[in-house]
């Protein structure tokens, strides 16, 4: 088990290294802004609590191979755990992909008045939020491989965040910035998967801000 820990560790380390690090790196050189923008509304609210997650599920992801390092009792068959590191890796590819596609629009939250390009291509053209669908992916590839209650709870808390980020902070966010482009968008393309979450013409009036 020690060794599924150890590989699900340095993956996951790698991963938030070159999704947040070195991509922020990156994102800098080109426009002059690493596109951090911290937690959003005060302590309690839901955008607040979506921010504190995220944070929390970061922080657990690391944890939850340390943990199974250190004794914490797993159990798992080698077949669940190869499968789960197929997923770890294509969550981790596709979230490369869909950050570059993102291109200079590239942020981590969102600053109040900024307006940045609305992205409608690559990964784009089928999911309006790519980035997280592909992280939820790598926390579900995380607990299978190294399934453990640490890891259980990462990814609990990244779906939570995941949720609450969207639909009460960027959806409203997005409405109010883009109009019309966006309300097209979203009414022809799904939320996290193609096909399903497509807003209608009611769900974006009440998420305009």
């Amino acid at each position: 088990m020690s060794n599924w820990a150890l590989t699900a560790l340095v993956l996951y380390s790698a991963w938030a290294l070159f999704a947040f690090g070195i991509r922020a790196v990156l994102q800098r050189r080109r426009t002059g802004d690493a596109g951090f923008r911290g937690i959003s509304g005060r302590p309690g609210e839901a955008s607040w609590w979506a921010g504190v997650l995220f944070a929390a599920a970061l922080a657990c992801g690391i944890a939850a191979p340390v943990a199974t390092l250190a004794g914490l009792p797993t159990a798992a068959l080698p077949a669940v755990q190869w499968t789960g590191l197929g997923i770890t890796l294509a969550g981790m590819t596709a979230t490369l992909a869909a950050q570059t596609n993102m291109g200079a629009s590239w942020r981590v939250g969102v600053g109040p008045g900024e307006r940045t390009a609305l992205v409608t291509g690559g990964l784009f053209a089928h999911v309006r939020n790519p980035v997280f669908t592909a992280m939820a992916l790598t926390a579900t590839g995380l607990a299978l491989t190294v399934p453990n209650g640490v890891s259980l709870l990462a990814l609990a808390a990244l779906v939570t965040a995941v949720q609450l980020q969207v639909r009460v902070v960027e959806e409203p966010y997005l409405t109010g910035t883009h109009g019309p482009a966006y309300r097209t968008y979203a009414a022809r393309t799904g939320r996290f998967l193609p096909g399903i979450g497509r807003l209608t013409a009611q769900d974006l009036s009440r998420r305009s801000p």
